[in-house]
């Protein structure tokens, strides 16, 4: 009897036994899920500057995170307008093994790519990826980068054919930094839609934002138009250019709305809040698996429409067009 109740007892805890193993292998399994749900992701973010439009790409990128739900750390480095900072803050980032680059500019997409063939690069406000050797071609591309541009293909032309509808025979004032890829782009893209046209150009350079005003300046005798592309350098003193078109009475063109706000007249721009969002989007296709980049192609932004600042028309002489109210967006200054 003794026996029977002994063989009892050890088939009772057998039972018990197994059964907590099977709760905690339940256990490890909705810890393991759990954990799964909750990944934390860091994001190197590197950007050439601060500026309107730069900032307002990088806002849109963390809405797009946000919104997708995901759990992200960013670690924001600014490369304060120095090429020569753009190389350390890359390869901290490889360093420091981040899921995932945002390259907000050209230079600091270089940079990145320069720096890692492994890490995810997502990019913005780059204006020509396949001019600055980012990018083959807009399909082809590194198996690692790829991004949304900040340039329309029909931007420049419809900018120029305004400034020829609305300034004939003009002569239209440019100012870049020579050094940057974007920059050198838009110019000769500037140039090549002149031909053909009333207008014509005159050029200054500059290397850093101290030289803009004087520029800005020698230009101004000779010029009916200044038109100011989306260079860096040169959005980022541009309240010296303001200055000077509103002293001489010279429209001020510009590349982007961001730049209406600081003064600018008139443009065929895009929202850079929008294409940094897209851009966000992809980042979270990338990062939760759902797309690998290499099947990620570099997207156009949306279509360019034209916006303008009325009271800077009023303040750079320019005579007012009522069909302006019905075609552009306009903008109020900051």
């Amino acid at each position: 009897m003794n026996k029977w109740i002994q063989l009892s007892i050890i088939a009772i805890l057998s039972v018990i036994v197994l059964g907590a193993c099977g709760n905690n292998e339940t256990g490890n399994e909705n810890k393991e899920e759990a954990n799964e749900s909750e990944n934390t992701y860091t994001i190197g973010v590197t950007q050439l500057l601060e500026h309107p439009s730069l900032d307002n790409a990088y806002e849109g990128f963390q809405e797009a995170i946000e919104e997708a739900g995901l759990d992200v750390e960013y670690d924001y480095q600014n490369a304060q307008n120095d090429q020569n900072n753009v190389k350390p803050i890359a390869d901290n980032f490889v360093a420091d093994n981040v899921d995932l680059i945002f390259a907000n500019s050209t230079p600091s997409a270089l940079g990145a790519l320069n720096a890692t063939s492994d890490i995810p690069i997502l990019f913005t406000s780059v204006t020509d990826a396949v001019d600055a050797g980012l990018v083959d071609s807009m399909e082809n591309h590194d198996s690692n980068i790829t991004g949304v541009l900040d340039l329309d293909p029909n931007a420049i032309d419809k900018t120029v054919e305004f400034i020829d509808d609305n300034f004939a025979d003009a002569n239209i004032g440019l100012i870049y930094n020579s050094g940057e890829a974007n920059s050198v782009t838009q110019i000769e893209n500037v140039n090549k839609a002149v031909k053909g046209t009333s207008l014509s150009t005159s050029e200054r350079t500059v290397a850093n934002s101290s030289e803009v005003q004087q520029a800005a300046s020698t230009l101004s005798g000779d010029v009916d138009v200044m038109y100011i592309v989306t260079d860096n350098t040169v959005v980022s003193a541009l309240d010296s250019v303001v200055d000077i078109a509103e002293e001489q009475d010279i429209p001020l063109i510009v590349g982007e709305p961001d730049s209406l706000e600081k003064g600018g007249f008139a443009t065929y721009g895009i929202d850079y809040h929008t294409i940094g969002k897209r851009t966000g989007e992809m980042a979270v296709e990338v990062l939760t698996g759902e797309t690998e980049i290499e099947n990620l192609d570099v997207e156009y932004p949306p279509e360019v429409q034209l916006y303008i600042n009325k009271e800077a028309s009023e303040s750079q002489g320019v005579e007012w067009d009522e069909t302006w109210d019905e075609e552009a967006e306009l903008i109020d200054e900051e």
